[in-house]
């Protein structure tokens, strides 16, 4: 009777969530990893056009499941698969896409290329103090290194990019929007900021406010009656926020900026108040206002830490 057995067959990669977070998905790496094995695919060269940034991760399961985005969705699969292999044979690597890889059939929609950097997770450790330093509000660094096939946690780097044969990974806090307002207009911009994945405290115009306020902070102030935004307001100014913005008319602005002057701020100051808040206005609803409110937010996060 013939003994030989059938070759096991690999796991197919299955999709198991649709997050890009990158909190998410380091804990789903060690929860992975804790299981069993898993790899952590991080995007490390683009050439030409791209979907995603530098540093954009999968995180692949030794069953085949994964999550994360290092394109437009066109070669995740492809990575994950990648991935596999990866874990199959203990050892880290490199694989490009689209423009320069050896795989004709996978075109970038883009017409670009993408080098993706696949680790074989042996120690957890970094990740989660990438987690924990996130936890705390705080940015955190990685550094691969391919040649030595290890992660490393370090100081957060002031940007993703390549430094003497290592690739260093940046981590920030999500955004935070502190909202104050009692109004048509902040309630809709909670709920479009919670619905777009931001950290939303909504706070009294007497409440303190500035120990929620740090550098991934954008506060946003929709009160009808300047007088009611005051303390916040100030408050703003005297902090690291990214964003500061304020509901009102020109000619309310005008005012603001009057009674601002008279307590003493300068013009360095008054000129972090975005006032018409909003990328696009006037608006004259409380929908487009917010759609308004949360693009102007996303665009000055990405002018502070491109």
């Amino acid at each position: 009777m013939d003994q030989t057995l059938a070759p096991i067959a690999a796991p197919i990669p299955v999709r198991a969530s649709s997050t890009d977070d990158p909190a998410e998905l380091l804990r789903f790496a060690i929860d992975a990893r804790c299981l069993g094995a898993a790899a952590l695919a991080t995007l490390v060269e683009i050439r030409g056009g791209a979907a995603r940034s530098l540093g954009a991760h999968m995180a692949v399961a030794a069953d085949g499941r994964f999550c994360g985005y290092v394109s437009g969705g066109c070669v995740e699969a492809a990575v994950a698969a990648e991935a596999l292999l990866a874990i199959a044979q203990g050892r880290d690597r490199m694989v490009k896409f689209g423009e320069g890889s050896p795989f004709f059939d996978i075109v970038l929609p883009c017409g670009g290329g993408i080098s993706i950097a696949i680790h074989v997770l042996k120690d957890v450790g970094p990740l989660q103090h990438v987690l924990d330093r996130l936890g705390q509000r705080q940015a955190a660094g990685l550094v691969y290194s391919p040649e030595r096939q290890t992660l490393i946690s370090v100081d957060p780097p002031l940007r993703t990019c390549w430094t003497e044969g290592d690739f260093l990974t940046v981590y920030r806090p999500r955004t935070r929007v502190v909202l104050s307002g009692q109004t048509l207009e902040a309630q809709a911009v909670a709920r479009l900021a919670e619905a777009s994945g931001y950290d939303v405290i909504a706070v009294a115009p007497e409440r303190p406010v500035a120990d929620t306020i740090d550098p991934f902070t954008a506060v946003v102030l929709l009160h009808h009656d300047i007088d009611a935004e005051a303390a916040i307001l100030e408050t703003a100014l005297h902090s690291p926020a990214f964003y500061i913005g304020a509901l009102g008319s020109t000619r309310t602005h005008h005012r603001r900026v009057e009674r601002l002057t008279t307590l003493g701020f300068g013009q360095d100051d008054i000129r972090r108040i975005k006032a018409p808040i909003g990328m696009f206005g006037p608006t004259r609803d409380a929908t487009s206002l917010a759609l308004s409110v949360l693009a102007d937010v996303a665009a000055a996060r990405l002018v502070a830490y491109a």
